[in-house]
């Protein structure tokens, strides 16, 4: 199965599945939620009004993120009205969770500069037409104008200090050496609060987020409970770590971001692209919207041939085109083809070539340098000896060309001024002119 061309239309729910929340235990997505049986039910009526929060701790949202947008997405899809939360005021505190130390606090200038890239990130994910169109609102605007004495009498006076304690995230960090503030302490009353309001002013009844938030999603059920007497629920979604128990969403230590400018189209699609095998089906499940037959069958080529990596190569596609538009997975499929010898480097968009050279080894070098030097500048040989040794033996090309003399020189000749260079069949390194 060859990885076939994107799709022009919209993602879509299972068409398979009658209930979304039948499709949402399939494809993983719930780890943890509050009555299971009422959820479905809730979920297969009418349409309800639910929501997930974000926090500016940085200026782009990442692949953990990504779980909540896509589960925002499958709702929305399944006719019901997403609420997308910014937290100005939370992104000012930070939730301890996950944590061994206290959070660094941003300036509020930095914070509020973050809502608006966040906003923008998560308005790209959701529909804003039609009779469930989403909304984005700022928790900032009803904690602003309440006075501390207003918030310990109105909303405090309801939490009680044994069971907040409790919390796996209160309680891992008050059995660490650095503690805990109170003002991280009392992030889960301001999450609770939000739920309350949303409640109120939209009559929501979901909220969703990772299950290490499980303990901050419950919080907001029982102050719903307690001052309004009504019921509503969460959905804690799995965190997700690979087949080794490793992080998700991490690449030697650093998160990829959904931002381009932060991790560029080629390599959040090379990132997919190396996918484990243990994991492919799986995030192909979370992160894609193709239909169970699909992913079966993807399964069982997994199984069958794995050497064809089709599974990965599909989930790179529809992940990139979902994240950053379909031109953008088109270009990076076709560079990534290119750089491995399956493709015109020369066809190749000069921005996007760039990008991917620089996820090479790569090297800022002369203009008029020699191909020997800049053999040895991108560390694909030791010394100019062993450079002039592969390119004796005929195992070094520049710009898809085989270089023949030992005295050649840096061409530039492909898109935006740079060159690949490429040492026997898959060794590769980018070059960018010193100008």
């Amino acid at each position: 199965m060859s990885t076939p061309p994107l799709s022009a239309t919209a993602p879509a729910n299972d068409p398979t599945f009658e209930n979304v929340w039948d499709e949402l235990v399939w494809r993983g997505l719930v780890h943890v939620s509050t009555d299971q049986e009422a959820l479905r039910a809730l979920l297969g009526g009418d349409p309800i009004t639910y929501y997930c929060g974000f926090d500016p701790t940085a200026p782009s949202l990442h692949l953990g993120n990504l779980v909540q947008l896509l589960t925002m997405r499958r709702l929305q899809l399944a006719g019901h009205r997403p609420l997308g939360l910014v937290g100005g005021s939370t992104g000012l505190i930070g939730d301890p969770g996950g944590r061994d130390s206290e959070r660094v606090l941003n300036p509020v200038e930095t914070v509020e500069e973050w809502v608006g890239y966040l906003r923008a990130q998560v308005e790209r994910f959701l529909s804003f037409e039609g009779d469930n169109a989403a909304r984005i609102v700022n928790n900032l605007d009803w904690t602003a104008p309440l006075s501390a004495i207003d918030f310990l009498r109105g909303i405090g006076k309801h939490f009680r200090v044994g069971t907040m304690i409790k919390k796996d995230a209160v309680a891992a960090r008050l059995n660490s050496e650095a503690g805990i503030s109170y003002t991280e302490f009392s992030y889960q009353i301001l999450q609770a609060l939000d739920y309350l309001e949303l409640h109120r002013q939209y009559g929501c009844v979901l909220q969703s987020g990772g299950s290490d938030q499980w303990g901050n999603l419950t919080g907001g059920v029982d102050l719903i409970h307690r001052v309004e007497g009504a019921t509503v629920h969460a959905l804690g979604t799995p965190l997700i770590t690979n087949a080794d128990g490793t992080k998700f969403g991490k690449s030697a230590g650093n998160a990829i971001w959904l931002d381009p400018a932060m991790c560029s189209p080629y390599r959040f699609y090379q990132f997919w692209l190396n996918t484990d095998d243990a994991d492919v089906v799986a995030r192909l499940k979370i992160f894609t919207f193709l239909d169970r037959s699909e992913i079966e069958e993807y399964a069982r080529l997994t199984e069958s041939e794995p050497y064809r990596r089709a599974a990965q190569r599909r989930l790179a596609v529809e992940a990139t085109a979902f994240v950053h538009g379909e031109a953008a997975a088109t270009a990076v499929v076709a560079a990534s083809e290119a750089l491995f010898g399956q493709g015109d480097l020369l066809s190749l968009d000069p921005e996007t070539l760039r990008s991917a050279l620089r996820e090479l080894p790569n090297a800022v070098v002369a203009p008029a340098a020699t191909v020997v030097q800049a053999l040895v500048d991108t560390g694909l040989v030791s010394s100019m000896s062993e450079a002039r040794r592969a390119i004796g033996q005929g195992g070094v090309s520049l710009d898809g060309v085989r270089v023949e003399a030992e005295d050649a020189v840096l061409s530039w000749s492909l898109p935006g001024g740079v060159s690949v260079l490429r040492r026997g069949k898959k060794t590769l390194a980018g070059l960018f002119p010193d100008s």
